[in-house]
């Protein structure tokens, strides 16, 4: 079975994702989540007794109007790659709160502007972060709307997941280094991110089609500002574990689900990563993992990862 499958092929009956035991299974007497069962959103278990909701859709603040055409759809896309978020955050043992229950905990909301509908009340909204809620334009969920900002913005990858991964990288940025004493090594390697950060992005956007990459960055986008890189830097790293977890349950030697080595997942993601864009260029598409990583991105992506598996 497919991470999303709600149903076996094979047996007929429905199946779903448990948080606790990290398998794939019959749902049976067990409770699915009420986004399943009322919108067929989601295929994941309510752990909580007193809950109708997964862990997932728990973190919920805000989804699209469901009555807009295309709405539904989009939204279960998005509930696609938020899941992928939060299963690769759970396997890494990351604290994961709700908002409702923390002032510093986690939350999602997904909400559109007048540019794909002029009912709305907001002008312009972009996909962002901020105090631990994360935003994201559903236009996103828009596979034609994404490859045209795809296209206008030069972006080698850019993905729904990639969206998730990235913006949840500003939140443990907080969680993570801001007040743990780790501001002098973060800034060591990433730049001073007490630099104006507006002004930054700013300047970025007025000068990006003129601005060569920086080799030693991760990412075009990882210009923009120190956060930006580190949250660039961030998403890889969840690109590579999730990814090794994958070719792993395939039984591939290049696949991994023991990741405290971080040599070791290095070598596996450069032998996994040139197999995948090989196979991509064999079907006729683009490069499944379009970058090539410096020296200075892997003391990066050692960092984040020492932030995890501190030693």
């Amino acid at each position: 079975m497919f991470f999303e499958n709600t149903l076996c092929l094979r047996c007929n009956e429905k199946v779903g994702f448990d948080p606790d035991t990290f398998t794939m299974g019959p749902v049976g007497d067990r409770k699915l989540c009420r986004n399943g069962i009322d919108y067929d959103v989601c295929n994941w278990l309510v752990t909580e007794s007193d809950s109708d909701y997964c862990l997932s859709c728990s973190l919920n603040h805000t989804i699209p109007n469901l009555l807009e055409p295309n709405r539904r759809r989009w939204w279960k896309s998005l509930e696609h790659a938020k899941r992928r978020l939060i299963y690769s955050l759970m396997s890494l043992g990351l604290p994961i709160v709700s908002k409702q229950a923390s002032e510093d905990g986690l939350a999602f909301q997904f909400i559109e502007d007048k540019r794909t509908n002029p009912s709305v009340f907001e002008e312009h909204v972009s996909t962002g972060h901020h105090n631990g809620l994360i935003t994201i334009n559903i236009a996103e969920a828009d596979e034609v709307s994404r490859e045209i900002t795809r296209q206008y913005t030069g972006e080698l990858y850019r993905t729904l997941l990639g969206h998730f991964r990235h913006e949840s990288g500003h939140y443990y940025f907080h969680r993570l280094i801001e007040g743990q004493g780790r501001e002098q090594e973060f800034r060591d390697l990433f730049g001073d991110e007490r630099q104006d950060y507006g002004a930054a992005l700013e300047s970025y956007y007025a000068n990006k089609s003129t601005m060569t990459k920086d080799p030693a960055l991760i990412s075009h986008y990882a210009q923009a500002h120190p956060l930006e890189d580190w949250a660039e830097v961030w998403s890889h790293y969840l690109h590579m574990v999730d990814t090794l977890d994958t070719a792993s349950h395939y039984n591939m030697q290049q696949g991994s689900t023991h990741w405290d080595d971080i040599d070791e997942l290095l070598v596996k993601w450069s032998d996994l990563s040139m197999m995948l864009n090989a196979l991509n260029r064999s079907m006729g598409l683009e490069d499944a993992y379009p970058f090539t990583l410096s020296e200075a991105s892997l003391r990066k992506l050692r960092f984040v990862h020492g932030l995890i598996y501190p030693s």
